[in-house]
């Protein structure tokens, strides 16, 4: 068993478990040129999968990673999937076409994220890091679990999560922070966090019988990303009273070959069948807060998640 830490890339993960990727299909959000899902994309394509979905809300931001996986990988189908996960009819269109064209899903990886944007309402009336970045996932992770359980050798999925979820708990009662009079971005951004960690609690338990597995974690600070450009530097004052406080300690920065290597941790590595549901840092399981493990909390963020979506799932 390879030991995997904060140095492991991801082209060393995907060569030690390249068994567990040639001939299966992999579904990523996130996808865009430059971010993490499409290095993710990129990093398996070298062990030759037979199809890789690739999620994003612009075709001309997904269409030069498929053009590099096919160069990777010939025998391996790329494909674009156009979705808005802040809309969850755009997420109903995504998984009806995903549904219609695949036979089996071995791995989703839930990658797509928002950071730090002005508040805003999504078209399903949620605060938009919550519903980028939770409800979209919830609801799409939901509608494929079709294809997830026909996976041959036990389907898993993976919710890239950050250790910024310290941030804020799920704030049941003002998740939309009273229509913006109380809203922090970040804090924002950090109730979205855990939601992604306590989905995967809660996806463990009720999959469970199904054979498919759940996962979350923190892939590193990756700057190359851009994924924290926009936030209003006023917001990080919640970053700076938690790290004084001492409720958290700032997570080191990675190379984004570095950043991928968790997330493909979760999505292959064998010694994490009896860990489902596990939050990972640095490959490796590490337990988070108890507002964001509670299973209790993972309940009551399930059935708020339903209700957001007005569709009730029961495994």
């Amino acid at each position: 068993m390879p030991l995997f830490d904060f140095k492991t890339t991801g082209p060393e993960v995907v060569a030690a478990f390249s068994e567990r990727v040639s001939g299966k299909t992999f579904a990523i959000t996130g996808a865009s040129r430059g971010g993490l899902g499409a290095q993710t994309a990129l990093c398996l394509a070298a062990a030759k999968p037979e199809e890789i979905l690739l999620l994003g809300r612009s075709e001309d931001k997904v269409s030069p990673v498929i053009q590099r996986i096919k160069e990777i990988s010939p025998s391996t189908i790329a494909r674009f999937i156009k979705v808005d996960l802040a809309s969850c009819a755009s997420v109903r269109a995504a998984a009806t076409e995903i549904n219609s064209s695949v036979s089996k899903i071995d791995v989703l990886i839930n990658n797509a994220g928002i950071m730090g944007v002005g508040f805003s309402l999504t078209p399903d009336n949620v605060e938009s890091h919550l519903g980028a970045n939770h409800i979209g996932h919830f609801l799409l992770t939901n509608l494929l679990v079709p294809k997830l359980e026909v996976s041959s050798d036990g389907a898993r999925i993976v919710n890239v999560s950050s250790a910024l979820y310290q941030l804020s708990p799920v704030l049941f009662d003002n998740y939309n922070f009273s229509g913006g009079k109380s809203y922090n971005s970040l804090e924002a951004y950090g109730q979205s966090k855990t939601a992604n960690i306590l989905f995967a609690v809660a996806l463990a338990k009720k999959l469970e019988r199904k054979g498919i597995k759940s996962y979350s974690l923190h892939p590193g600070v990756i700057m190359s990303t851009g994924l924290s450009a926009g936030v209003d530097p006023e917001a990080w004052s919640i970053v700076e009273s938690a790290v004084g406080n001492k409720k958290m300690e700032m997570p080191k920065e990675k190379t984004i070959m570095q950043g991928c290597a968790t997330i493909l941790t979760a999505a292959l590595d064998p010694t994490l069948d009896d860990l489902s549901g596990s939050f990972l840092d640095d490959c490796n399981p590490k337990r988070p807060l108890q507002y964001a493990s509670d299973p209790s909390n993972a309940e009551k963020l399930w059935s708020l998640s339903e209700k957001i979506v007005g569709e009730n799932f029961s495994y």
